[in-house]
C-alpha cells in the first residue's frame, strides 16, 4: 500500500483518529483543492467533470489503469506497462481525431467506449 501525502502525518491521523479541517488536508496533500462553500465545491466538480468528459475516453481510462498499476508495482514494471498501453492507444482513432482537431483549432469529438 502506498500512502498519499505525508506518510508521517497520515500515520498520525490514522493512529490518533483526530479530526482535521480542509486546509490541513490540502497542506498534507490529501486533497488537491479547497473551496469556500458547498456551491463552489459543486461548481468546480461539475467543471472538472466536463473537462474530463471532453477528453478521449480511451486516454482517460488508460490513464486511470496506468496510475492504479503504478501505485502497486515497481517503477521499472510500471514504465514497461505504460509503454505497452501507449502503443495500444496510438492505434485508436482518438489520436487521429485529437490531432485533426488541434490542427483545425476545434474541439475533438470522441466515440464512447
Amino acid at each position: 500500500m502506498r500512502i498519499v501525502g505525508n506518510e508521517s502525518a497520515v500515520r498520525e491521523l490514522i493512529y490518533s483518529a483526530r479530526q482535521f479541517f480542509s486546509d490541513e488536508a490540502k497542506e498534507l496533500g490529501l486533497v488537491s483543492r479547497v473551496f469556500p462553500d458547498r456551491e463552489a465545491t459543486l461548481n468546480a466538480s461539475i467543471e472538472l467533470a466536463a473537462t474530463i468528459a471532453e477528453k478521449s475516453p480511451i486516454a482517460v481510462q488508460g490513464s486511470k489503469v496506468q496510475l492504479n498499476y503504478a501505485r502497486d508495482h515497481s517503477v521499472a514494471d510500471s514504465l514497461e506497462y505504460i509503454a505497452t498501453w501507449n502503443m495500444s492507444m496510438l492505434q485508436s482513432e482518438d489520436l487521429t481525431k485529437a490531432a485533426t482537431a488541434a490542427l483545425q483549432k476545434t474541439k475533438a469529438t470522441f466515440s464512447k467506449l
